[in-house]
């Protein structure tokens, strides 16, 4: 007969609690708060310690009993302390964000990190009050541990995007698997710069991308399909992740004289980014057989191959200056290589193609309830679509927040960007210049304020965006549509989630 076991860490965990209240009653209040939330930790803990203990309780009458097998009971038994501790088992993570972005009409209008002329060459503004959309993703993982001490990752991450504030979306939705791939870790039989290793295959994002959360932007990109190995120890001090993806370039026109042939090739990424302390090396080599048949334009050639580098440092204090941290990142890259930040997934690229990006951005307590996150972010690109082209974009932004109660706080953002664009030609498109600015004031509601990364939130927001007339007549943003043409207040609330 079965008898239940007495959960005493819990028992004992609700007396202290009992006993503590009735002793510091008089107490700090934040502090009081501290020690339950610490309180509920160590409950939780306690029972899922209390359910492991009956599990191998049940085994071992089972075993008592004669079944089953010792082997297999040694073996269940070394399962379920695994799924207690949080090594194996099933978990779930999400990202997400939805919000309406009204203009003063009371009527939606166009917003987005990369809504200016920039936006479509990577120059993203500031995020806050400035995102109509809604964008989910749901990471599915499942990890495995084995009698030898092998480790298995599994994941499935699908994700959705839409602009509609309608309930239904299914003509509008971007449903999608982003990521399916399987990583191994912890492998017995690799030794020597291999031993602390892990291996990968399928479709997924680099585990090593970074960015600046601020703009919505990555420093940089690396994803697609193929394999990699991560954490390899070549030195003391230099470790190495080497991956080969491949991303799909489809349907392009090979010929204006005959705009229905179509052409397609493959677009492939070798990486090898080092570690070096703090410093990153990150070099890769792109190729893309065929693309060069792209028609992009009398005289054009579209590139086949292509060359990328970028030299990053990633500090734990906020430049030297406070507790925080920084992140500096300086990246250029030539033909196929000249889409800096997404790797690999624009080919319509000429052999002369060059850009050099630099990223900088931080984040401190400027004092005990105000934070803030400064950046700066710019790039220079020439001969990009069409010889003679000529790109340069520079956004300055700064997110401030002043934590007024535990679950209340006022975040402002001032966003700047200064754009000199000269297509050379290239479609509809005409050569500006002129600069945009925006404000955005945002009174945020969250179950417990604390940190930069503190989420979920619920926030409402007003913003108020101008910018150069000139850039009206780019024709390639939504600068110059009808109701958007600068000077304008926006409103809207929004949600973001993510754990």
């Amino acid at each position: 007969m079965k008898t239940a076991l007495p959960r005493t860490p819990l028992v004992a965990a609700v007396a202290l609690a009992s006993f503590g209240m009735i002793g510091h009653a008089a107490a700090d209040t934040s502090a009081l708060e501290q020690r339950l939330l610490e309180l509920e930790s160590r409950i939780a803990a306690a029972e899922q310690r209390a359910s492991a203990a009956e599990q191998r309780a049940e085994l071992a009458e089972a075993q008592a009993a004669g079944s089953p097998a010792p082997a297999d009971v040694e073996e269940r038994l070394a399962r379920v302390e695994r799924q207690a501790s949080g090594e194996e088992g099933f978990s779930f993570n999400v990202y997400a964000r939805s919000g309406l972005l009204l203009g003063e009409d009371r009527k939606s209008i166009d917003g987005g990190p990369n809504v200016t002329p920039a936006g479509g060459l990577g120059g993203h503004v500031g995020r806050l009050g400035n995102e109509p959309d809604t964008y989910a993703e749901a990471i599915l993982n499942y990890r495995m541990q084995f009698d030898n001490g092998a480790k298995a990752h599994y994941r499935t991450m699908l994700a959705d995007s839409v602009t509609t504030s309608n309930d239904w979306t299914s003509d509008e939705s971007n449903l999608n698997v982003r990521q399916v791939y399987a990583e191994f870790s912890d492998l017995p039989s690799f030794t020597g710069a291999f031993e602390n290793a892990s291996i990968w295959a399928g479709k997924r994002f680099d585990r090593d991308n970074f960015d600046i959360h601020w703009l919505d932007t990555d420093f940089v990109f690396l994803a697609g399909t193929g394999a990699g190995i991560y954490d390899v120890q070549l030195a003391d001090n230099w470790r190495s992740n080497f991956s080969l993806y491949g991303r799909s370039f489809s349907d392009f026109p090979v010929s204006r004289e005959s705009p229905g042939d179509t052409g397609s090739t493959d677009s492939l990424i070798l990486t090898a980014n080092n570690y070096f302390g703090n410093w990153q090396w990150m070099v890769s080599g792109l190729s893309a057989a065929d693309n060069d048949e792209r028609d992009i334009g009398e005289g054009q050639t579209a590139a086949d191959s292509g060359f990328h580098t970028m030299v990053a440092y990633h500090g734990d204090s906020f430049f030297g200056l406070g507790e925080g941290n920084f992140k500096v990142a300086l990246l250029h890259g030539q033909g196929l290589g000249a889409e800096v930040k997404g790797l690999g997934s624009a080919g319509e690229l000429t052999d002369d193609a060059q850009a050099t990006r630099l990223g900088i951005y931080g984040t401190t307590y400027v004092a005990p309830n105000w934070r803030l996150a400064p950046v700066l972010f710019g790039e220079v690109s020439k001969d990009r679509y069409v010889d003679g082209d000529d790109y340069k974009w520079l956004t300055l932004s700064a997110r401030l927040a002043n934590e007024i109660t535990q679950n209340f706080e006022m975040q402002y953002e001032a966003s700047y960007q200064y754009m000199d664009l000269d297509p050379n030609g290239r479609g509809d498109l005409n050569a500006v210049s002129g600069d945009f600015g925006k404000f955005t004031i945002a009174p945020t509601f969250k179950p417990q304020v604390g940190g930069f990364w503190q989420r979920p939130e619920i926030r409402a927001f007003a913003s108020y965006t101008d910018w150069s007339s000139d850039l009206n007549n780019y024709g390639a943003s939504s600068f110059g549509n009808e109701g958007f043409t600068g000077g304008q207040w926006s409103f809207g609330v929004q949600t973001e989630v993510w754990f």
